[in-house]
């Protein structure tokens, strides 16, 4: 009886071992590796911000996230006193920025916005599919919107882990 008691304890002391390790597997910060984007009504995968997209999104240990996402070749202004009203617009199209506070079940992460670039995110829960391969993090959406046409779609980007 008392081997089976320690077998148990054992059993379960290994069962926490990988809740625990599951919920620290997102700590950290990543880097943005490709960005798509598939349209519901057509099947096409395109590349949502170009074919090189910059971004990073970090998973703090107090439960805390922040993304930022570009488009790879974003215009430079000249000088930020003289941008106009259109540069300001296309700068605006082509990124992505929230922060907020996140929960992970182990395959679902839910980032709990609080402020966003467009507002209309704010407040609300972004969901996204999880799973690891290697030092690489894929975040899938389900069906939704796209921020930049409206279109239903579903992306899928692909992190990876700064050292």
């Amino acid at each position: 009886m008392k081997s089976r008691s320690i077998l148990f304890s054992l059993v379960m002391l290994a069962a926490s071992a990988d809740a625990a390790l599951t919920k620290t597997a997102l700590y950290g910060t990543w880097r943005l590796v490709t960005f798509t984007r598939t349209i519901l009504a057509t099947g096409e995968t395109v590349d949502y911000f170009g074919k090189a997209p910059h971004g990073f999104i970090t998973y703090g240990r107090d439960g805390r996230m922040m993304a930022i996402i570009v488009k790879g070749d974003r215009l430079t202004p000249n000088d930020l006193a003289t941008v106009t009203d259109q540069q300001r617009a296309d700068l605006f199209r082509t990124m992505i920025a929230y922060g907020g506070t996140y929960t992970f079940d182990g395959k679902i992460v839910t980032h709990h916005v609080d402020v966003s670039w467009n507002q209309i995110w704010t407040g609300t829960d972004q969901v996204r599919n999880a799973r690891l391969e290697g030092s690489r993090l894929i975040l899938t959406s389900n069906p939704q919107p796209s921020s930049t046409d409206g279109k239903m779609s579903v992306a899928v980007l692909t992190w990876e882990r700064i050292k």
